[in-house]
């Protein structure tokens, strides 16, 4: 009969109690627990957040010393009640009990605070550095800094903003480093830069996200999991005592735990740390100060989720690569995002194990045993990330380990097949419109320097574009500021066309100098300080000279009108009685009123820009270069080195050289990337800014790497951002050590005429010494067969120039697009009648694959009594020697006759053999060897970094020595060059 009652009477409790428990719910929200938070003390409050003390010293009697302190960071969408949703489960709880000292930055809903919805990253970044300022000043200790999600993403980058002052060490629990490694959800890495950018800049500057939609969004990402806890809840609703030690963290994800996120911040976080995944390459800006995580020298510890789909494994794990200086280990644990702070299984292993590190940290405890130094991860690997399948698995446990492997299996084929393509697309849409704008362009396009500048300030005023000494300055800023001096120059009475001569050091006002003189109209004449400068303000038909404070004294002596630029408003230039002197800047740009004469980038493709300057012969000569020119490098450098707003480039050449100006600035501007200046190339500093400006693409020009990579000095220290070194004139072993060195970076090496008809790229990078081939959207441009005995050009039967064979030596022709120089040599009906070529007197040969090799000018042929000898094959050859530094090779006129000789220098340590020199001519595809070799001491650069070799060919014959070797024709093999071997090449016997 009791049985029978009961069978009846408990469904009717079960359905009152589940009526009661649910009424409660809906009045209430929830469950009434009856838990009290834990007691804490507001430390500080402004209106950024409120810095709370949890168990301060005052509640707790017989503890008056508090242990090592703990600053918990929350992510921006959470509340900071977060790290006390429990008493006993909650981390301020069990980080106190196990004696540390929990404090709290509470950033507040921004959503209550006036101008909250307008906060940015950096604000949350300098609020958290200003609040462990307040923490170590109060506790006399470092601080062991530790957050959840992007609050460990904050702790980072604050540690990294402040290099590590003032932190013990820092705690990460699923806090993602490298973003494009593994994003949620599987998306792509390919389309999220492109996603990210659209998203920031068309949804989120105008849009802020509210609590219930960062709740929203929270609950999608695993949307099993949530349906099931709520179907649970329901279940279980009549059970209260089963149902309140979960309620506090029910609650928490239902309802309480959600904050509104602040467009501008979520803006910042898409551009700098998806799009530009700047975590891992370094560079990313925080009030203005570039940052790198390189700077990050305390221990870290991070928690990694094995089913966490928000902060991916692979992703997390980037803070290996990214902190090189830091000694990294990780907590590998089985949950999910959420579960790895708060619940059962953070209670029971997370926080207690922070708590051991926390006391192992400060020297108070043993090693935690779970933990392990984070192994190195690589740059690109087969894990993209959770796979769905693994979350399946975890959230209703149905799939086993054979159908997850088969997933994971089949994912990893249709990645593979599709990477290429998928790369493919992406670059193709990058680069079309660029070769298509390139081809546009003919005499009356409107096209300058200023005028691109003009429209990526439009496209993307907030962009990042120049990178200097720290600092970064947006598009909007520079180009505000080149309107700015373009005022300043017409008040002085700069007009349109006239020449102004640019005598700065590489900084940012030297960048602005000459794009408001394209801006203008006029011309810039970029003055090479370490040449004549009278000669060149001459040729350059200087009027004025625009200088800094830096070589006012230098300017002062040439014959011009001097404008002095940059340097700060405040300085004093003592020009009180120089009446020829003007400072730009105490002229007030407002009250300059417009000509009605000036026109903003009035510059035709045809028009000339920029006029600068080489030495040939020992002759200074000006090289005058179009807006055509300018553009065709640029539009070329970008499209060749697919340059796009994730890239920044560092520029190390002046910008009065061709390849600061035409290639690095150039580039920069076209691909609407950052551009990062530097004062001087010294290893220490070529490293640091490398980290510190998240530099992808070097430029380079000729030797220049080598006072870099071969310093003694040099070394990265871990992992670098670079994918590219871009330039002319790379020495062929020199190359070599760089891409060894800076693996997997490449080289993209250019050759261009300075007219800019001919331009060749070497995209590839896969043959060392090669020019490439014919630029996309540049002209075209075409080999004529050459006869190097006699130096003519060769015709076929018809009386047309014949085109060579694959191997054959040709003169280099262009097809002229654009003005062409009074003094190039222009020949007419080359290959068909009535047509025009322009010969750029370049010898080259092409090989099967199409790929151009240059073989030296014409009229540098050494004519031997082995034969014509081509000189860039045989210095290309033994550049490729180990032991050598740098080759030049050149011809030594002897008693009627000439000698071909290759000057060598060898790398510190290193030495070269006869068989060496023996092995590399015998190697090469093409031409024939020196008859010569002779190490020398040193070798004199020119200014560009390109070895020179009047000094050499002056010196004559090498004297015979251990040095020195010459080429035995009989014996096919090189040998020590004696004093008789000497005499019978100088024709003295």
């Amino acid at each position: 009969m009791d049985l029978k009652f009961s069978a009846v009477t408990r469904p009717v409790e079960r359905l009152i109690a589940t009526a009661q428990n649910g009424l409660e719910v809906l009045r209430l929200g929830g469950l009434e627990t009856g838990n009290s938070p834990s007691p804490s003390q507001v430390v500080e409050s402004v209106s950024m957040y409120k810095l709370r003390r949890y168990f301060p010293p005052d509640s707790r009697p017989g503890h008056p010393q508090a242990g090592p302190p703990v600053l918990l960071v929350h992510p921006m969408m959470m509340s900071a009640s977060m790290w006390d949703v429990t008493p006993e489960e909650g981390a301020v709880g069990i980080l106190h009990s196990a004696g540390l000292d929990p404090w709290v930055i509470d950033f507040g809903s921004p959503d209550e605070v006036e101008g909250g919805m307008r906060r940015t990253l950096a604000d949350h970044i300098v609020a958290l550095s200003e609040a462990l300022d307040a923490v170590t000043e109060i506790t006399g200790q470092d601080v062991h800094l530790t957050g959840y999600s992007q609050g460990g993403m904050f702790c980072y980058q604050a540690a990294a903003y402040r290099r590590s002052k003032g932190i013990a060490s820092i705690v990460t629990f699923g806090s993602p480093v490298d973003t494009l490694a593994a994003l949620p959800m599987g998306l792509p890495p390919n389309l999220a830069p492109g996603i990210a950018n659209f998203m920031a800049d068309h949804v989120f500057n105008r849009l802020d996200i509210p609590g219930w939609l960062a709740r929203t969004g929270f609950q999608m990402l695993d949307p099993l999991k949530t349906a099931k806890a709520r179907v649970d809840f329901v279940r279980q609703l009549h059970d209260r005592e089963a149902l309140l030690p979960r309620e506090a963290q029910r609650r928490f994800l239902e309802s309480e735990g959600w904050i509104a996120w602040s467009g501008p911040a979520i803006s910042e976080l898409l551009k700098q740390f998806i799009a530009h995944n700047r975590m891992m390459t370094g560079g990313f800006a925080i009030n203005g100060q570039l940052v790198t995580l390189t700077d990050i020298t305390c221990p870290v510890l991070a928690f990694v989720g094995e089913v966490d789909d928000i902060g991916q494994p692979a992703a997390v794990r980037g803070i290996r690569r990214a902190a090189p200086n830091a000694d990294v280990y990780e907590y590998l644990i089985r949950t999910g995002h959420f579960g790895l702070v708060v619940g059962s299984r953070a209670a029971q292993e997370s926080w207690p194990t922070v708590a051991d590190w926390a006391l192992w940290i400060s020297g108070n405890g043993e090693k935690p045993t779970d933990i392990f130094p984070m192994a190195d991860q690589p740059t690109e690997g087969d894990d993209r990330g959770v796979a769905l399948s693994s979350r399946m698995m975890h959230g209703i446990g149905e799939a086993s380990e054979v159908a997850l492997t088969l997933a994971r299996g089949a994912a990893d084929a249709v990645f593979a097949a599709n990477r290429s393509m998928r790369t493919l697309a992406v670059e193709t849409v990058r680069t079309l419109p660029r070769l298509a704008r390139l081809g546009q362009i003919n005499d009356h396009t409107r096209i300058s320097l200023g005028r691109i500048i003009g429209e990526q300030a439009h496209d993307a005023p907030n962009g990042e574009f120049l990178l200097f000494d720290g600092r970064v300055h947006t598009y909007e800023a520079v180009n505000r500021r080149i309107d700015n001096v373009v005022r300043g120059l017409i008040a002085v009475g700069v007009r349109q066309g006239e020449h102004v001569g640019v005598l700065m050091e590489t900084r940012p006002s030297a960048l602005v100098a000459i794009a408001a003189l394209s801006r203008l109209g006029a011309v810039a004449v970029l003055l090479q300080p370490d040449a004549d400068l009278t000669g060149q303000v001459r040729l350059g038909g200087v009027s004025e000279i625009i200088t800094d404070p830096t070589n006012l004294g230098t300017a002062r002596q040439l014959p011009c009108q001097i404008l002095v630029l940059g340097g700060g408003e405040s300085r004093d230039l003592h020009l009180a009685a120089d009446a020829a002197v003007t400072d730009m800047e105490q002229i007030d740009p407002d009250v300059v009123a417009l000509p009605a004469w000036y026109r903003p980038n009035p510059g035709y493709a045809r028009d000339l820009a920029f006029i600068g300057f080489s030495t040939a012969s020992g002759q200074l000569v000006a090289k005058q270069i179009t807006n055509y020119r300018w553009a065709l490098s640029a539009f070329g450098t970008a499209s060749a080195a697919a340059l796009g707003r994730t890239d920044t480039v560092y520029c190390l050449t002046p910008l009065h050289h061709e390849s600061g100006l035409l290639v690095s600035l150039g580039g920069a501007v076209v691909g609407g990337t950052r551009i990062a200046l530097s004062r001087g190339l010294k290893p220490e500093r070529f490293v640091a800014e490398l980290h510190q400006y998240g530099v992808t693409v070097v430029s380079y020009t000729w030797a220049m790497l080598r006072d870099v990579i071969d310093d003694p000095a040099f070394a990265l220290h871990g992992t670098h951002p670079v994918r590219l070194f871009i330039g002319s004139g790379m020495p062929t072993g020199l190359w070599k050590r760089v891409v060894d060195v800076f693996a997997p970076a490449n080289v993209v090496e250019f050759f261009a005429t300075t007219d800019g008809h001919a331009v060749l790229a070497n995209v590839s990078g896969a043959k060392i010494g090669s020019k490439g081939r014919p630029l996309p959207g540049a002209g075209r441009v075409e080999l004529g067969a050459y006869d190097a005995e006699h130096d003519l050009i060769l015709e076929n039967d018809t009386g047309l120039v014949r085109v060579p064979e694959a191997g054959e030596v040709g003169v280099l022709l262009a097809e002229p697009r654009g003005p062409i120089d009074p003094t190039a040599s222009v020949k007419r009906g080359v290959f068909a009648p009535a047509d025009t070529w322009i010969s750029t007197e370049y010898l080259f040969r092409r090989d099967n694959d199409g790929d151009f090799w240059l073989v030296g000018r014409r009229g540098s042929t050494v004519h031997t009594e082995r034969g014509v000898v081509f000189c860039d094959p045989i210095t290309d050859a033994l550049g490729l020697i180990p032991a050598v530094d740098l080759a030049v090779t050149y011809g030594v006129s002897m008693d009627g006759h000439q000698v071909a000789v290759t000057a060598v220098t060898t790398r510190p340590g290193a030495t070269i053999t006869a068989a060496d020199l023996s092995e590399a001519v015998a190697a090469m595809p093409f031409g024939l060897g020196p008859d010569i070799v002779h190490v020398v001491p040193e070798m004199k650069l020119s200014a560009t970094y390109r070895p020179t070799v009047s000094a050499l060919r002056a010196a004559g014959i090498p004297k015979a020595g251990r040095h020195a070797w010459f080429f035995d024709a009989e014996a096919n093999q090189f040998r020590r060059l004696t004093g008789l071997a000497r005499a019978e090449l100088s024709g003295a016997q």
